[in-house]
């Protein structure tokens, strides 16, 4: 963190870039983090990062319906706990929300929906869509930004922050079919080819 606000300081923001593979990228994504919530929008590149949940995109394949159902279900559960401890903690209002701040920083994501590692950041984000498009955008902003984990783990008094979800992302995926082995799925070689075929998408915590 500290090296980071370092270069920060002797050359601006603009000039610096934040990127990392896999447990880089977790390091890169908390480092980005940490400088939005100090005023610095860092470009960030995210390979491969993480996603501390069950995965659904990976593990429940050619079901679409059953993976909707699942997350609803999902975001349903966590909207009720957030809102239960909001009310009973008594939590400082939106415009205090740490992760509303970060909404500004749009990071770039690089993810293989057969890597079960980080396939669920596809979920996470397709997910917050569709409760939209469903006229529940105000579960998904109370669902998108915690995890029952991280939700526990605060009312019993420990550290509530979510590290791994992201209020806004440019979403690149990786869109050639199955991979033979979880090793290419999650390797960084994958990304060096200029010419692999992907899908991109932003997705902003804005328009929820």
């Amino acid at each position: 963190m500290q090296t980071v606000q370092n270069f920060v300081d002797a050359a601006g923001a603009p000039n610096i870039w934040l990127t990392g593979h896999s447990l880089g990228s977790a390091i890169a994504l908390l480092v980005g983090k940490n400088m939005c919530k100090r005023g610095y929008f860092v470009e960030t590149y995210l390979f491969n990062p993480p996603f501390l949940s069950a995965p659904i995109e990976s593990w429940i394949k050619d079901h679409e319906s059953l993976k909707d159902g699942v997350r609803l279900a999902k975001s349903l559960l966590t909207a009720g706990l957030a809102l239960a401890v909001q009310v009973s903690q008594h939590h400082e209002s939106q415009e205090h929300d740490s992760f509303a701040m970060l909404c500004n920083w749009i990071p770039y994501l690089f993810v293989n929906p057969a890597d079960h590692i980080c396939a669920e950041y596809i979920g996470y984000f397709e997910n917050r869509k569709k409760m939209v498009e469903m006229g529940a955008g105000i579960i998904e902003r109370l669902a998108t930004k915690n995890s029952i984990r991280s939700l526990v783990s605060g009312a019993l008094g420990g550290d509530s922050e979510v590290w791994h979800l992201l209020p806004s992302a440019y979403l690149t995926t990786f869109d050639l079919g199955p991979s033979p082995d979880f090793m290419r799925a999650h390797g960084i070689n994958q990304w060096w080819n200029p010419n692999f075929p992907y899908k991109s998408t932003l997705h902003s915590y804005d328009h929820l």
